[in-house]
């Protein structure tokens, strides 16, 4: 019998970060297909940060990739910082300034994480009602994403489900509310029941100062509190990860 502990992680491995965003891009465009022809929608959620920035610049400029019918494909958001959308700190601007206006995806099939209100609860609620909305969800119904494309942080999680938070164990909502307390932001992230419904996740690694904590989360046993993406271990089977050599040096 095949149990979330004894399946291995699906790791392909490329040569450097300009093969890992190409590799991302032919991901996309064949998820995106399939996920066309099928049904005539593509439902798929981006993530922000620093490794995806060259894959999104690549969804902009090759020709597979613009010339998918982007009126077909719904486009959501993992996370947000809580910041307005034009702060260099926003994951919807990251996406703004590189491939949306390239692509001609009609401005309604984008859905970002709002972050106008006063009240962040507010902000989490409405884009989860927007969630329920584009899926056509009723009552306690969790959306299922042709696509989830995730990272991983230095410490482990993904999206914004942080250790020792609340959100990693939030399975009431689809959109949760992270406080963070400091300097940094707080935000509002998909929950895990949203993330481990979805048809296929790939997970970007890129660089060196990954490669310590990817070989932890790969080889530990689950523990979805040290290392929150561990959550999807129960998954494992639907996870493609996709990782460059200097990610890749200590597994």
């Amino acid at each position: 019998m095949v149990t979330a502990a004894n399946r291995k992680p699906n790791v392909e491995i490329v040569s450097d970060p300009e093969s890992l965003a190409h590799g991302s891009v032919e991901l996309f465009v064949s998820d995106a297909r399939k996920a066309i022809e099928a049904k005539g929608a593509f439902y798929v959620a981006i993530s922000g940060g620093h490794t995806p920035k060259r894959f999104f610049e690549l969804l902009g400029e090759m020709p597979a990739a613009k010339a998918l019918p982007w009126d077909s494909i719904q486009l959501f958001w993992v996370d947000e910082r809580y910041v307005p959308p034009d702060s260099q700190w926003s994951n919807y601007k990251l996406a703004a300034d590189t491939f949306l206006p390239k692509v001609g995806i009609p401005p309604h099939n984008v859905h970002r994480i709002p972050t106008e209100y006063d009240d962040i609860k507010l902000a989490a609620h409405c884009y989860e009602d927007t969630i329920r909305e584009v899926f056509g969800l009723k009552e306690n119904q969790v959306p299922e994403f042709d696509l989830i494309v995730l990272g991983m942080g230095s410490e482990g999680h993904t999206g914004s489900l942080l250790p020792n938070s609340y959100a990693p164990f939030d399975a009431e909502h689809l959109a949760s509310v992270v406080y963070v307390l400091g300097e940094r932001l707080s935000r509002i992230t998909l929950t895990h029941p949203v993330l481990c419904a979805a048809s296929h996740l790939a997970v970007l690694v890129s660089g060196q100062r990954k490669a310590e904590i990817l070989k932890k989360v790969l080889t530990s046993e689950p523990d979805e509190v040290r290392y929150p993406i561990h959550i999807l271990w129960p998954v494992l089977d639907k996870v493609t990860w996709l990782v460059d050599s200097e990610a890749a040096k200590a597994i």
